[in-house]
């Protein structure tokens, strides 16, 4: 039984750190949605529709087959206007079982860590003034998406105490 676990949130909540507690944890593959944004925006511009077109389908093709094969893992993924609003559903769609989890974080807390140097690994958003002229955006975005069976608001939870709650959720 394949199953995925999608886990979404604003910048700088802390889906990649969280994730890979999980990851460690249980042995399940990571699959990140930076791996498929940075490999495409290296050839296109971010939001142009090539890039919009390629990453999608590359998230798509890889959970299909992911979930093909029965194996389980977890996807991060921050909701933002040039997703379409189907790929959630379609992702989870391609699972046996998926759990939706959110993570939230209000807009000064996700200035106060969108420098950090860790960010730089991936092509994440570190720009503070790009964040703030997108910030309603990422929320509208955010806000359409399915609804989470399990909600966290990681300026107040530890990434272990985090990783814990959904890890209790995980079906064994």
């Amino acid at each position: 039984m394949a199953r995925l676990l999608f886990l979404h949130g604003p910048p700088a909540a802390g889906k990649y750190s969280i994730a890979r507690r999980v990851a460690d944890a249980t042995g399940l593959p990571l699959f990140h949605n930076h791996l498929i944004v940075d490999a495409v925006h290296a050839v296109f511009p971010f939001g142009s529709p090539a890039f919009v077109r390629l990453r999608e389908a590359f998230w798509l093709e890889t959970l299909a087959a992911a979930a093909g094969e029965g194996r389980s893992l977890i996807f991060t993924f921050q909701p933002e206007p040039s997703v379409s609003s189907g790929f959630p559903l379609a992702a989870a769609a391609l699972f046996d079982h998926c759990l939706f989890v959110r993570l939230q974080l209000d807009l000064p807390q996700q200035l106060a860590r969108i420098a950090n140097a860790d960010r730089a690994r991936f092509g994440k958003l570190r720009d503070p003034g790009l964040l703030s002229r997108l910030h309603a955006e990422f929320a509208a975005a955010e806000a359409a998406m399915p609804p989470a069976q399990l909600c966290i608001d990681t300026a107040g939870t530890s990434i272990e105490d985090a990783a814990a709650r959904i890890i209790a959720l995980l079906p064994r």
